[in-house]
């Protein structure tokens, strides 16, 4: 059914102009529906959900089990604040998270907020604590938050920093791996100890934070050996290793977090968030004993982390994404999404590179601009099928279906997506 002259969608846009600031983007997509991998907007038109709200759907929308966990939640009580009362959920998520923690070291702890940006600088709060130290490395082509040390510590101008200055202090970047731009681990890792020789002393660096694949950047999947060797200069200067799985873990790669697929790398902390709500806010950090009890009572808190209807969600997430059969089902997505997009780009030769881990999957324009995604992101939309673009230089697009779509609505939105780059 397609949109009349004076559609509801039409007249939400409309009154979107008028009410909401200018300052938060948002595309024509108008939203009254969604279930599975479909989205409805307001006049019955329909479209494949290749965004997930930016990854915060990879067990599709309004799953059965998450809904019912919220509602039994509601039942019982909405807030609480986890620093006034003690409630059931957030200890059970926090339980879980221990006994799935990719992290080294025994017992392992957790916090509970409410976005990525927050788990982030708590998890540079705590690395601090820990270390008595103050500087934090990141890498090129990170994305980390839009608060102000998360915006500090992204590595992307418009339009995430263009006029927020003055930005936080003590953050350090270096080039991360990049093959197909002629960056390669051993690459990275000598740009690090270039960094510690000119800029900042390693001596006084708490930690390095590191996307396994780099979300914002252009999925962007480390080299098999980057993590261990990353892992190794670390420890030789005394530095915590933090892992940023908020948009790659939560089973999008295949594995519940994308840095298990490396060998001989566990970080010190891991800041997870999107998907493990099921939809709701939540995010987090978990990482060992030693470090994470480092920081007094009092020094982590929230008046929202941890809400209690977000943990319900979350529990009912965690028992679907470590089923056997769904994490064999990512897989599979992934190997059919890769050799789909494979035999697209041999018929295109303006994609320069297809590449990702799992179902976190992208493909790059050889031309450094932003024209060819948007237009492709534009004529999907116009077909249907929901898209993002990103990277550094607006010239990727990135794919994040839900894990349980099915394989009659991949092929549907995959073929939109090949008509749309002949557009």
């Amino acid at each position: 059914m397609q949109p009349t002259d004076t559609s509801a969608a039409e007249r939400i846009l409309a009154d979107r102009a008028r009410y909401v600031a200018p300052g938060m983007a948002t595309p024509k997509l108008v939203v009254a529906h969604a279930e599975g991998a479909r989205v409805t907007d307001p006049d019955g038109r329909t479209y494949i959900d290749f965004a997930g709200g930016i990854g915060c759907q990879n067990t599709g929308h309004r799953h059965a089990a998450i809904v019912e966990a919220i509602k039994e939640q509601a039942d019982r009580y909405l807030h609480q604040c986890f620093m006034i009362g003690t409630y059931e959920p957030y200890v059970e998520v926090c339980r879980r998270l221990a006994e799935l923690s990719p992290c080294g070291g025994g017992e392992q702890r957790s916090i509970l907020v409410n976005s990525g940006a927050e788990a982030i600088e708590n998890a540079v709060k705590i690395a601090r604590t820990a270390t008595g130290r103050p500087a934090v490395v990141v890498f090129d082509n990170a994305f980390h938050g839009r608060t102000l040390l998360a915006m500090t510590m992204t590595s992307k101008v418009k339009p995430y920093k263009a006029g927020f200055g003055p930005f936080a202090p003590e953050v350090y970047r270096a080039p991360a791996p990049y093959p197909y731009q002629g960056i390669s681990s051993d690459d990275s890792i000598a740009a690090l100890e270039h960094l510690f020789k000119a800029d900042v002393d390693p001596s006084t660096v708490a930690c390095v934070v590191l996307e396994p694949v780099q979300g914002e950047g252009g999925f962007l999947a480390m080299p098999p050996d980057y993590p261990e060797k990353l892992h190794a200069l670390c420890r030789s200067h005394g530095i915590l290793w933090v892992s940023d799985e908020i948009q790659s873990g939560v089973g999008r790669t295949g594995t519940m977090w994308a840095v298990e697929q490396y060998a001989g790398a566990e970080p010190d902390m891991t800041v997870f968030g999107k998907s493990i709500g099921g939809g709701l806010p939540l995010a987090g950090v978990t990482g060992g004993a030693e470090v994470m009890d480092t920081v007094p009572p009092g020094g982590l808190g929230g008046t929202f982390g941890g809400n209690p209807l977000s943990c319900a969600a979350a529990l009912a997430v965690l028992d679907i994404v470590t089923e056997p059969e769904f994490l064999a089902g990512a897989r599979e997505l992934g190997e059919t999404m890769r050799a789909r997009l494979e035999e697209i780009a041999g018929r295109h030769p303006e994609i320069g590179e297809v590449r990702g881990l799992g179902s976190m999957l992208a493909f790059e324009f050889a031309e450094r601009t932003p024209d060819r995604a948007k237009a492709v992101v534009d004529a999907a939309f116009e077909r249907g099928l929901v898209l993002l673009s990103c990277g550094l230089y607006g010239n990727v697009i990135r794919l994040l279906p839900p894990l349980n779509t099915g394989p009659e609505e991949l092929e549907e939105g995959l073929a939109i997506l090949e008509e749309s780059l002949g557009a």
